[in-house]
C-alpha cells in the first residue's frame, strides 16, 4: 500500500465478543465475523480498553484469525467501515464461501455487497468504506501467487459492486499459503509480487492483546462444524439400527395424544440423567477428546430415544429452558452428541439438537457457534422454524434475554400446581392454534396462526420483531406432532428402501 493509516482495534470488542472494534477514519484494514448465508450481524462497541494500532497490510492480515475467532477457510469476508466523530469504526459484517466457479463471482460480489449494506442501512448506519478479504488455500500443484491471481477477478467484482452503492473498498487482501497479497497496492516496495509471509501465529500485537483479552483462536470452521457433523466410522450402523428400531416403538406413542406426554417426561428424564453422567466424568483437554468421552458416555438405544423424542417440539421447547450456567453447558455437549447420531437416513432429525445446540451457544454469549449451528440446522431442515427465527435474530446481534425470560416463566408456571382447565385448545382443529403466540403479540394486535408446539418459534419470532415477553403458557394440540409422522414416514422408508426390504407398514 502505498499510504498506510493507522487502524485500531479493541480485541475484547472483536469477533468473540459480539461487539464492534475500533479504528481511526480512513484505516486500512478490517474486522470480519463469520456470518454463513450472507446475513449480517450488527455489534455495539464498548468502550476502547486494550485497543490495538494496526499499520501494515501484514498486522492486518496476521491480525483476522483473532479478529475472527477462528482460521478462515475458502472465504470472502466483507467489512463495513463507517465515519464515527472522525474517527473510523467497524460496523456489520458479511461471509460467504468462495464459488468454485468463476460464473457465480458476479452474483455471489452483488449479494454480499448489497446484503451487507442493506443490512447496515436498516440499522441506521450506512457505511462509507468497505473492506475485503478473500481467504484460500492452494489446491493441488497450485502457488499462493497463482491463487491471488486466479481470485484477482472476484476481488475486482467486489469492488465493482461496493462502488456502485457508493461504499468504495479501500483494502482487498488475499491470504493463501501463509502469505498475503494486497490488490489495492501497487508498490512493490511494501507489497511484491511475490507476496509477504505471514508473520508467526501468536507473535503480533494483536495476539497479545486478544490473549491479554482472554479471547483464543479456535481452529477452523471445519473443525468447529466437524463436532456436530454425524459420525461417518463403523459405529454409524449400529447408531442407525437403534435408530430403526426406536422409532417403531417410540414414534407411535409420541402421536397418540394420550401416551405423548409420558414419552416427553421419559425423554426429559432420560436427558438428564445423561446430563448428570456427563457432570460426573473426569474432565480431558482438547475438544476433540471430549466430544470421544461424551460419546462413550451415551449409548445406542439412548441416543436414538432422546433423538426422537425431540422431534415432538413442545418436548424440545421444554429442553431449551437448560441454558443457563452449569446446565446450559452439560445441555450443549448432549446437543452436540445427539447431532453427531442423526446418521444415514435420519439427517434430517439432526434439525432438532443443532437447533437446541445453537440457541445455547447463542444464550451463553458463543455467536460463532451459534451460527454454525443453526445453519447446520436449516441445512437439515430448511422448514424448522425455529432454526430459521433464532439463526436470522442471532445474526442481526439482537439480545436474547427477552427470550430466556420466556422460559424462566415457562418453567416457573409448570413447576406450580395450577388450577382451571387443562392445556389445550377445546373444539379446535387438530394441527392450528388461533390466537396471540405466546411472548409475540403482534404489535397491530392481529391474531397469528401457528403450528402447536412451536412455542419456542414464536417466542424467537416475538424477540426479533423486537416484541415483548408476557410469559403465558403455549395452548397445543396432538396435531403438533404432525410433522414428525411425515419426517419419520420418509426416514423409515429410505432406511428400509437401503436394506432392500419392503415399506409396508412404516409408521
Amino acid at each position: 500500500m502505498t499510504n498506510h493509516s493507522e487502524t485500531t482495534g479493541s480485541p475484547e470488542n472483536g469477533d468473540a465478543a459480539g461487539q464492534e472494534p475500533r479504528a481511526p477514519h480512513g484505516a486500512h484494514g478490517g474486522h470480519a465475523t463469520p456470518m454463513g448465508h450472507l446475513d449480517c450481524t450488527t455489534y455495539d462497541g464498548h468502550g476502547a480498553e486494550h485497543q490495538v494500532t494496526l499499520r501494515t497490510p501484514a498486522e492486518l492480515a496476521d491480525a483476522l484469525p483473532y479478529l475472527l475467532g477462528y482460521r478462515p477457510e475458502d472465504s470472502i469476508v466483507l467489512v463495513a467501515l463507517h465515519d464515527r466523530g472522525g474517527r473510523g469504526r467497524f460496523g456489520g459484517r458479511a461471509r460467504l464461501g468462495i464459488p468454485g466457479s468463476a460464473d457465480d463471482w458476479p452474483a455471489v460480489a452483488r449479494q454480499l455487497a448489497h446484503g451487507l449494506v442493506t443490512g447496515s442501512e436498516r440499522r441506521g448506519a450506512r457505511p462509507e468504506q468497505m473492506v475485503a478479504y478473500l481467504c484460500q488455500e492452494p489446491g493441488k500443484g497450485e502457488s499462493g501467487r497463482q491463487v491471488m491471481e486466479r481470485l484477482r477477478g472476484l476481488a475486482q467484482k467486489l469492488r465493482v459492486e461496493c462502488g456502485l452503492l457508493d461504499v468504495p473498498v479501500i483494502e482487498a487482501l488475499c491470504i493463501s499459503d501463509g502469505r498475503f497479497w494486497s490488490y489495492c497496492c501497487g508498490s512493490e516496495e511494501c507489497c511484491p509480487p511475490e507476496g509477504e509471509a505471514m508473520g508467526l501465529p501468536g507473535t503480533s500485537v494483536l495476539a497479545a492483546a486478544a490473549t491479554y483479552a482472554g479471547l483464543q483462536v479456535r481452529g477452523t470452521l471445519r473443525e468447529l462444524r466437524g463436532r456436530l457433523l454425524p459420525w461417518e466410522n463403523a459405529s454409524a450402523l449400529a447408531q442407525e439400527i437403534a435408530l430403526d428400531t426406536g422409532s417403531m416403538a417410540i414414534v407411535p406413542r409420541i402421536l397418540d395424544g394420550a401416551s405423548r406426554t409420558g414419552v416427553a417426561e421419559e425423554t426429559l428424564q432420560l436427558a438428564r440423567q445423561i446430563m448428570q453422567r456427563y457432570a460426573l466424568a473426569p474432565a480431558v483437554s482438547g475438544t476433540l477428546t471430549e466430544d470421544l468421552r461424551d460419546d462413550q458416555l451415551l449409548d445406542h438405544d439412548e441416543a436414538a430415544t432422546l433423538i426422537l423424542g425431540l422431534q415432538d417440539r413442545t418436548t424440545r421447547d421444554r429442553a431449551a429452558e437448560w441454558m443457563e450456567g452449569d446446565e446450559a453447558v452439560l445441555a450443549l455437549r448432549l446437543w452436540r452428541a445427539l447431532a453427531r447420531r442423526c446418521v444415514g437416513p435420519y439427517g434430517e432429525h439432526a434439525a432438532a439438537p443443532l437447533t437446541l445446540a445453537g440457541w445455547v451457544a447463542w444464550s451463553t454469549g458463543d455467536d460463532l457457534e451459534a451460527r454454525e449451528a443453526l445453519a447446520m440446522a436449516l441445512g437439515a431442515d430448511p422448514d424448522y422454524l425455529f432454526a430459521r427465527l433464532l439463526h436470522q435474530a442471532c445474526n442481526e446481534g439482537l439480545d436474547p434475554e427477552s427470550i430466556r425470560r420466556c422460559l424462566r416463566a415457562e418453567r416457573g408456571d409448570r413447576e406450580q400446581p395450577e388450577s382451571g382447565s387443562p392445556e389445550g385448545a377445546e373444539g379446535q382443529e387438530a394441527g392450528d392454534v388461533d390466537g396471540p403466540a405466546p411472548c409475540a403479540a403482534p404489535a397491530a394486535g392481529r391474531r397469528r396462526r401457528t403450528r402447536p408446539g412451536d412455542a419456542a418459534d414464536a417466542r424467537a419470532q416475538g424477540q426479533r420483531q423486537g416484541q415483548g415477553a408476557n410469559g403465558s403458557r403455549p395452548r397445543t394440540s396432538a396435531g403438533g406432532t404432525r410433522p414428525l409422522a411425515a419426517r419419520v414416514n420418509r426416514t423409515r422408508k429410505r432406511a428400509v428402501r437401503s436394506r432392500g426390504g419392503d415399506t409396508d407398514g412404516d409408521v
